[in-house]
């Protein structure tokens, strides 16, 4: 019988960049057009096979990106054990964010591994931020991947929560 372990991991970024649509699309391999904002946060559970012996239990805490939840944010990343910083690849001003994203987990939950998504690689013709920009902003992070993805298309969504389930084992 596998052991089963239960990992609690937090979506971080800026309004609209995708947290709740990577979350969905992972989950549940669906996606939806419509943008709802996230008041406070919104939870999801996917297991994954790690290997025969161990099935992970991944708690996925999809936080509001929004100025107005950022204290309560505080408490919600209480044993976080990993995180995904999420930018939207069409704003730049979404990857200049991810710093205070990044200092706000590190006062609570400092080393925990950290993957640095760039969301919406679909949208190519108003990309503003490139792979390059997206890696010299994730050294200062204790990152473990640096992938852009596409919720709406899936591209590498389920690479991205798979890197960090690696580091979370």
């Amino acid at each position: 019988m596998a052991t089963l372990i239960q990992k609690k991991v937090c979506l971080l970024g800026d309004f609209s960049v995708g947290k709740t649509s990577l979350s969905e699309r992972f989950v549940y391999d669906r996606f939806s057009g419509r943008y709802l904002s996230t008041i406070g946060v919104k939870i999801s559970r996917k297991p994954i096979n790690i290997s025969k012996d161990i099935m992970l239990n991944m708690l996925i805490w999809d936080l509001a990106g929004s100025e107005e939840f950022s204290g309560v944010q505080s408490s919600y990343l209480q044993g976080a054990q990993g995180a995904i910083l999420v930018c939207d690849l069409t704003r730049s001003e979404t990857l200049t964010s991810l710093k205070k994203y990044h200092e706000q987990l590190e006062a609570i939950s400092p080393d925990i591994p950290i993957v640095v998504v760039g969301n919406k690689i679909d949208l190519k013709n108003m990309q503003e931020i490139t792979l390059a920009l997206l890696e010299e902003q994730a050294q200062h992070f204790n990152t473990v991947a640096v992938i852009m993805t596409s919720a709406k298309t899936g591209q590498d969504v389920e690479m991205a929560f798979e890197e960090l389930a690696e580091h979370l084992v």
